[in-house]
């Protein structure tokens, strides 16, 4: 039985960049992170090129209904190093949390992208706020969640 051996590769002309909103409200911080970080990444389409920002933007809202397994609010410590002697601070995540809302799933989610230019532009298409209320409604953004496999599921429009 021959094989084609042709493998596809997206062109930049060729890519197109939808809009997806999603609650966070009584999700899992880590599990919608990856998910997140999927739809961002492009690897939910047929046309994934590993080499080219393929991703869709994804506007996050209600993370302040965001939640976290087990000791997580007090044990999980966010650090940042000034680079001075005695420039080290240490967050607790429930502290992190009333400071900075949107900073842990941010964090979470640029963790799960690849560390270079093309991460930051994939995590540029990322918007996340606290409430219900977005700047976006003029892009027309679809609702979804996501399924138990991380599959993509639309709400509805």
């Amino acid at each position: 039985m021959p094989v084609s051996g042709k493998t596809y590769s997206a062109k930049p002309s060729e890519i197109t960049a939808s809009w997806y909103i999603v609650d966070a409200s009584g999700l899992t911080l880590g599990r919608l992170a990856a998910n997140v970080a999927k739809v961002l990444r492009g690897k939910h389409k047929p046309t994934y090129t590993p080499h080219l920002n393929t991703g869709d933007h994804v506007i996050v809202v209600n993370v302040k209904g965001i939640r976290v397994t087990g000791k997580k609010v007090t044990d999980k410590i966010y650090t940042s190093y000034s680079g001075y002697p005695g420039g080290l601070r240490k967050r607790a995540y429930g502290d992190m949390v009333v400071k900075h809302p949107t900073h842990p799933f941010r964090h979470a989610v640029s963790g799960m992208l690849q560390h270079g230019t093309l991460g930051k532009a994939q995590l540029s298409r990322l918007k996340v706020y606290v409430g219900d209320a977005h700047p976006h409604k003029a892009q027309r953004p679809v609702p979804i969640k996501f399924g138990a496999r991380g599959e993509i599921e639309v709400i509805g429009r």
